[in-house]
């Protein structure tokens, strides 16, 4: 049995944040996800840091002050994973009046002490490169700044920094029990690879399991609590490139909903979010067939060429854990977070996490570890806003030159794998190209090194979790390409496993 100060269930973007802050400050920790690390809601969101524009009609202030104030943090702590993103928003007769929007965006600007984004500004939707993908009504709009992320990367990010500050990352790894004895929890964690069980005694543990939280409240920890969260499912889908410009949009409904059309991967433009209730088992979230009529009718909308279900190329579903206030539409209930401690005076303390967002997780954090010192005492500042994830040792404006030094490096590689590894790895990128040799191609720019690095460090296991959560190659692979990536990841395994037992 291990002894450690923190227990961390949950291997999504909150849970890998408590444990990275922690870790930094000098607790033991140990962190079990029972699947791949982000592998549930923190790989199926817009991908974007924002302070969330339409969350000011709802007067949640206080959310989107901390979330705008977060935006620039986090970009300078992670500039490879996070870049800066224009929004285009078209003024929509009949919809939201331009003085009403002039009014949100002037509070936007200012309510977040914005100092290296752009500001607010007018534009012209008939000339210039705004021109033409729009319908011709759609002549006059408001420009505005947030950012776009890499949410899966940026997840594992925090793993291998809380790693590599002492935190022991479990994946793979279910909590079967986890009961109270006097001060300490007994935790029990079950290996899917080997089907081992391993056990450890914490001081504190921390229920961060995203749409499964209630579930390992009444499971593993046997608790009759009332249900804490609002299941929501927000759907996604991904055509070709619909627009050359670098802009992303974001459209009003007539339903009073807004949904976002922006450049991915290059090649591709992301539609989405809907908004829907959701029953049952998140891992198994699916977009349906009215999601996907309700995003092509919604962008149809605005764009010049209509959208059709032939334009699909992928999509996503995934499930919000959103804290249950009782608001009527899903779309209305509060993205913001609750903690909840649980344990009396000399009880074993529990905190169980409700809701959140990706741009306030390292708040929430913050927030978690204050807690946690309360009832075990103290270790260390607050320190996470100031030091680079790891990769992001470099300036905000500095990925052009780290591109070119990798292209020195490894001369084989063209621009377009040069810029994707950058954007995954910051420089880390380098040591993946260390000597110049990265071995063959794969398939689509992965290389004999890029897929090593990630089974070393970064816990892949499968195609999936290579080409998925760790890159969106997925995207380019044909199905039988995958096949024979997963095929050479299951040798490579087998073979350290050969080694390891020598």
């Amino acid at each position: 049995m291990r002894d450690v100060d923190l227990f961390v269930i949950g291997g999504g973007i909150n849970g890998c944040g408590i444990a990275r802050d922690a870790a930094g400050r000098g607790y033991s920790v140990a962190l079990a996800e029972m699947k791949d690390l982000g592998s549930g809601t923190s790989s199926w969101s817009t991908k974007l840091i924002h302070g969330g524009l339409r969350y000011l009609e709802h007067y949640e202030f206080r959310l989107v002050r901390e979330a705008l104030m977060e935006r620039e943090v986090l970009w300078r702590i992670a500039p490879h994973v996070i870049r800066p993103l224009r929004f285009v928003l078209p003024l929509h007769k009949g919809l939201r009046p331009a003085w009403l929007l002039r009014t949100g965006l002037f509070l936007y600007d200012h309510l977040g002490g914005r100092k290296e984004l752009e500001a607010t500004r007018s534009v012209d939707l008939t000339t210039g490169p705004l021109a033409g993908p729009l319908k011709p009504e759609f002549q006059r709009g408001f420009e505005y700044s947030d950012a776009r992320v890499d949410d899966t990367r940026f997840v594992v990010l925090n793993a291998l920094d809380a790693q590599e500050r002492g935190a022991e990352i479990l994946v793979r790894s279910e909590v079967t029990e986890a009961r109270r004895e006097g001060e300490h929890w007994l935790v029990s964690v079950r290996s899917h690879e080997t089907d081992a069980v391993s056990r450890y005694r914490c001081r504190f543990l921390v229920n961060a399991a995203g749409p499964w939280v209630d579930r390992v409240l009444g499971g593993a920890m046997g608790s009759n609590s009332a249900r804490n969260i609002r299941l929501v499912q927000g759907s996604h889908i991904v055509t070709r490139k619909l627009y050359e410009h670098d802009r992303a949009y974001i459209f009003q409904n007539a339903d009073g909903r807004i949904i976002f059309a922006i450049p991915y991967e290059d090649e591709f433009t992301l539609v989405g979010t809907t908004d829907r209730d959701f029953e049952g088992d998140p891992a198994r979230a699916a977009i349906t067939p009215e999601e996907t009529d309700y995003l092509l009718k919604a962008a149809s909308e605005y764009f010049a060429k209509p959208l059709v279900a032939s334009d699909i190329v992928w999509s996503f579903s995934g499930v919000r854990p959103l804290y249950d206030d009782h608001a009527t539409k899903a779309q209305e209930a509060t993205r913001d977070y609750v903690l909840r401690v649980d344990g009396e005076d000399g009880q074993a303390p529990v905190l169980n996490i409700f809701g959140g967002k990706i741009t306030t997780f390292r708040k929430l954090a913050e927030d978690a570890v204050a807690q946690i010192a309360e009832r075990i005492g103290a270790r260390g500042a607050p320190w996470t806003g100031t030091a680079a994830l790891p990769g992001g040792d470099f300036p905000t404006g500095g990925a052009s030159d780290l591109e070119a030094r990798l292209r020195k490096l490894a001369p084989r590689l063209d621009e377009a794998t040069a810029r994707r590894m950058v954007r995954a790895y910051g420089t880390k990128a380098m040591a993946i190209a260390e000597g110049g040799d990265l071995g063959a191609d794969l398939g689509h720019g992965l290389s004999e090194a890029e897929l090593d690095y990630l089974i070393d460090h970064e816990w892949a296991r499968n195609a999936d979790d290579v080409l998925w959560r760790r890159s969106k190659l997925g995207l380019h692979f044909a199905r039988d390409e995958a096949a024979r990536l997963d095929r050479r990841i299951v040798e490579r395994l087998e073979s350290r496993r050969d080694v390891a037992a020598q």
